[in-house]
């Protein structure tokens, strides 16, 4: 009796081994797809919109606060808050999470 149980699961053995990789290659296909393929998409919008940075630009900061970009530099910008021209202040590009062109009409 013992030994047809042990025939038993050696024979599904192989079988069982595949049907496992083969979920388990499923989960981190479905794992890859939504979450990491849309962050990494994420990261090339943003990475694209700071690259695209020029002066004149309108920005948002991360902190919700709106002005224009002065000056750029390697990894900072000068952005001008409000109309008073003694209100600028430098920050990381990071710190940037919306950008606004001009209007070609303004």
């Amino acid at each position: 009796m013992n030994f047809a149980l042990l025939t038993e699961a050696a024979a599904s053995g192989p079988s069982s081994m595949i049907v496992m990789i083969a979920v388990y290659g499923v989960f981190f296909f479905v794992l890859w797809f939504f979450l990491m393929r849309p962050q990494k998409k994420e990261q090339k919008r943003v990475s694209e919109m700071l690259a695209a940075l020029e002066c004149g630009d309108v920005v948002c900061t991360t902190s919700g606060f709106y002005g224009v970009i002065i000056d750029i530099q390697d990894d900072m910008v000068i952005v001008e808050f409000g109309n008073n021209k003694n209100c600028r202040i430098p920050m990381e590009k990071s710190a940037i999470s919306k950008v606004e062109k001009p209007s070609a009409n303004a």
